[in-house]
């Protein structure tokens, strides 16, 4: 019973980041001041992702070797370019536009796991193309944003570096190492973890509303329509992209899931790091936004499996 409560919990998750989120905008001075927990915050979702992955994950890798490698280098191609094209066409303010752009360099999202479940996708696929780009991301997503915005802003390439290390590569190692070891004993708690990490990204977002309540008004539906693109770009280059490789479509639905939902946890944790609150606030509303596109993508496409069962 209690493991259905935690699903139910961890699947209204959108719900919870806009209720909360509301109160930090009316209420600001309760969540602005708490900054300084986004970073061991994300480090505890990321030490959840560790512990539900096992060294099996990994060993997929060998099954889909060429699947594997086009997810990831999707993954770090399509999102950077969608969100560099975002902010020319938008002409987005500078500190919007390093939002979007260290969002763009980020790995993919664990919801990604939980929505390749619901459209019927390769679940195992998404977890390893998770596994593999968060893996990466301690170089790759510093060197990305070097490229996208250190012509106009000084980035922090070994800082950057040495962040992403420590907020996201300790931490999985570490939950890895738990589960490798204490398996039947976490086995037992496992399907907590979700739950915490929808938790902590629903905290963190409102501590993002909180700080940057005052600017909100003025360039909230600017960031919203920025990130409504970035992720819609994000989702039909993966699926397509696919589409015209020959991948077949249950592995389109995977990567376009992948590529589309990031991890904007360490783009906010990244962004309040390195730049500015207010660069933190697209990857806060991406968090809430890409939960919401991948449902009702996920619906569409499991009411199409439903469908094609049915003439089968």
């Amino acid at each position: 019973m209690y493991q259905e409560i935690l699903k139910k919990f961890t699947s209204l998750f959108p719900l919870w980041a806009v209720l909360l989120s509301a109160v930090a905008y009316a209420y600001p001075e309760y969540f602005a001041p708490h900054q300084g927990l986004i970073v061991p915050i994300l480090s505890l979702i990321m030490l959840g992702m560790g512990v539900t992955l096992s060294v099996n994950s990994f060993l997929a890798v060998l099954k889909k070797p060429s699947v594997v490698l086009l997810g990831t280098l999707m993954q770090y191609t399509v999102m950077p370019f969608a969100a560099w094209i975002v902010c020319t066409v938008l002409k987005l303010p500078p500190d919007l536009a390093i939002g979007v752009i260290v969002l763009g360099c980020c790995p993919g999202g664990t919801a990604s796991n939980l929505i390749s479940y619901l459209a019927k996708a390769d679940v195992a696929l998404s977890i390893v193309l998770t596994s593999v780009s968060t893996l990466l991301a301690f170089l790759a997503t510093p060197f990305l944003t070097w490229i996208f915005i250190g012509q106009t802003v000084e980035v922090d390439v070994t800082g950057m570096l040495v962040s992403v290390v420590n907020m996201v590569i300790v931490p999985v190692v570490l939950g890895l190492a738990i589960n490798y070891f204490f398996e039947k004993r976490i086995s037992m708690v496992r399907e907590v973890f979700p739950a915490i990490s929808a938790a902590a990204i629903v905290i963190i977002v409102a501590i993002i509303i909180g700080t940057n309540s005052a600017n909100l008004e003025q360039s909230g539906p600017l960031v919203l329509l920025a990130v409504i693109l970035h992720n819609g770009l994000g989702l039909a280059g993966g699926y397509w992209i696919s589409k015209a490789l020959k991948l077949s479509e249950i592995e389109a639905r995977t990567i376009a899931i992948e590529v589309g939902m990031q991890n904007s946890g360490l783009s906010v944790a990244l962004a309040i790091k390195h730049f500015t609150a207010a660069a933190a606030l697209p990857g806060a509303i991406f968090s809430i936004w890409h939960n919401l596109s991948g449902a009702l993508l996920a619906g569409h496409w499991s009411k199409q499996s439903a469908q094609a069962a049915d003439n089968k």
